[in-house]
């Protein structure tokens, strides 16, 4: 066995050991995790795979293909968390390889490796590979599409040999554009939008040199538009427009404004990716400034990087909705970029200095003391809501009845000894163990924060108002969230398609001649005349939420 396969395969067994279990070991989280599983899984119930739906109406703000991933799932494993987070691990397990193939194919075995490991070992990029939402096929289908365009350009402007680059260069732009097609097909035409600008910036960057021809641009563009059309063009002709146009309403809402309450200060990714991104973040940053690279088109590669990340994070800044994963294309050049800083330290190019020192201490101190900080606080919740939000919302969420056992420093306990040890070998000049100290210790410790963590942090956000879900799975009744919005009484009630339109009319649910019980869900903030309708009465309250039923019986 080769080297490189050798590799590849450990990779995928790891990412597989890390990514794949416990998926299931926790509730999906509102909104987005429950929004798109219930997509899936009405679109199993529908045996309509043309058509996104919510709430067995068409849903316009997402294109279907992490649907059709999660529907796959769905249909081989039952309707389950686990069928809606698989997707995004077997992505993972992708993107492990592919960033190992890159990395050896532009700098050797032992920076793809490295680069694998950081993107495996940093926190947000671990996470999104144990979530159930769309970004990571989007990103990883942007990002390799991007690539093969700038291969595509080294090939015309023959900037590296053929052993590097050894595909035609409208081969590459074929590829590049159709994997570009998927990202198009998975969250919409701000695929195309991300790296026509990057283009756009490496072009003028450049004085205006023609890397690729506009024929060439056109036939990558053909070829991005080549899926996106094929399905938007038979959902145009069988149900009209209608798609497209609230498509572009909900974009044209999304950039304009704080949709749903997602606002932010314009500094909010930087943040963002400097804490999530952590440790990459802290080693990327030292890329910025001047390194010591051997080849022109490593020089080349690092630049392009270096655009993609500026490009994402001024776009996202600017739009006026501010959600994490918003900037998370930018996990790809901070991780190359980071790898690079090891690999100048290996070389013993650079040196290991106190602003490292400084960044890792401070950033990772973060996580330490909020993983060792809040078992303790939690022994205490009556300080804990001294100090929380005072609306009664909150303070109900914090009666919720979750047992703290102590062990649950363990994470943070764990990830003290992981920095203290990389820093001593780092500094010891054996930066091959610190790496993978560092990288491989951080895999872990996100593995035991979601462990001791993630289930507890449930239980308190949502854990009683998804209880209550659950319990009407098998009743014939409506399930409604009054005064906020939820996807929680779709899918955690499994309900079947509706058969009565009126059940889309709050009016009628509220007061009219209803045919069957309606359970009404609210929180207990909202201002509300449930307790004053006609036959309804309010049966429960449990962390904030307050739950009522109304009886169709007169």
């Amino acid at each position: 066995m080769n080297q490189k396969l050798f590799y590849t395969l450990l990779l995928a067994v790891v990412g597989a050991l890390f990514f794949i279990p416990f998926l299931g070991g926790v509730r999906l989280f509102d909104w987005d995790e429950i929004n798109f599983a219930e997509c899936s899984r009405e679109m199993v119930i529908l045996r309509d795979y043309l058509r996104v739906h919510i709430d067995f109406k068409p849903f316009y703000e997402k294109p279907p293909f992490f649907f059709w991933c999660q529907a796959l799932m769905m249909n081989l494993f039952g309707v389950s968390e686990f069928s809606a987070r698989l997707p995004n691990a077997i992505c993972g397990i992708i993107t492990l390889g592919y960033l190992y193939h890159l990395g050896e194919k532009l700098h050797g075995h032992r920076f793809g490796l490295v680069w694998a490991l950081a993107y495996l070992g940093s926190v947000t990029p671990h996470l999104y590979f144990r979530s159930g939402i769309i970004d990571p096929f989007f990103n990883l289908f942007i990002f390799i599409g991007l690539v093969n365009v700038i291969f595509a350009s080294w090939k015309r402007e023959r900037m590296s040999s053929n052993l590097l680059i050894s595909k035609p260069t409208w081969l590459y732009l074929l590829l590049g554009g159709l994997m570009l097609g998927l990202g198009i097909l998975t969250k919409g035409p701000v695929a195309f939008l991300i790296v026509c600008l990057v283009l756009l910036v490496y072009w003028l960057l450049s004085h205006f040199r023609w890397f690729i021809t506009p024929l060439q641009f056109l036939g990558f563009s053909l070829a991005a538009a080549a899926a996106p059309l094929a399905w938007g063009g038979l959902e145009t002709y069988l149900h009209g427009p209608t798609f497209i146009q609230e498509f572009i309403t909900y974009s044209i809402r999304l950039f304009s404004t704080p949709d749903a309450g997602h606002g932010g200060f314009p500094g909010y990714h930087f943040i963002i990716l400097l804490v999530g991104c952590f440790p990459a973040s802290i080693f990327a940053m030292r890329a910025f400034g001047s390194l010591f690279i051997e080849r022109n088109y490593q020089r080349e590669f690092q630049r392009w990087m270096l655009i993609l990340f500026w490009v994402v994070l001024v776009l996202f800044s600017i739009v006026q909705s501010k959600i994490v994963h918003y900037s998370s294309l930018c996990y790809f050049p901070v991780t190359y970029l980071a790898t690079l800083t090891i690999m100048q330290l290996e070389y013993r190019r650079i040196a290991f200095n106190g602003w490292l020192v400084a960044g890792l201490l401070v950033i990772g101190g973060l996580f330490v003391a909020a993983t060792i900080g809040l078992p303790i606080l939690a022994q205490h919740m009556d300080v804990v809501k001294s100090f929380a939000d005072k609306d009664a919302f909150t303070q109900a969420n914090l009666d919720a009845k979750v047992n703290w056992t102590g062990w649950e420093v363990l994470p943070g306990v764990w990830l003290l000894m992981v920095l203290l040890l990389s820093i001593y070998l780092f500094r010891s000049y054996d930066t091959e163990r610190g790496t993978f100290v560092l990288f491989g210790g951080m895999a872990v410790f996100i593995t035991l924060t979601l462990w001791f963590f993630i289930g507890r942090i449930e239980a308190i956000s949502q854990g009683a108002a998804m209880r209550f879900f659950e319990r009407a799975q098998g009743q014939d009744v409506y399930v409604k969230a009054y005064g906020y919005r939820s996807y929680g009484p779709f899918f955690y009630t499994h309900k079947p398609p509706v058969t009565n339109p009126n059940y889309y009319d709050d009016n009628w649910l509220q007061r009219g001649p209803i045919d069957k019980d309606v359970l009404f869900i609210k929180k207990n903030t909202e201002q509300t005349e449930l307790d004053t309708l006609p036959n309804t009465r309010k049966i429960g309250e449990e962390n904030g939420f307050i739950f009522y039923r109304r009886s169709a019986r007169q």
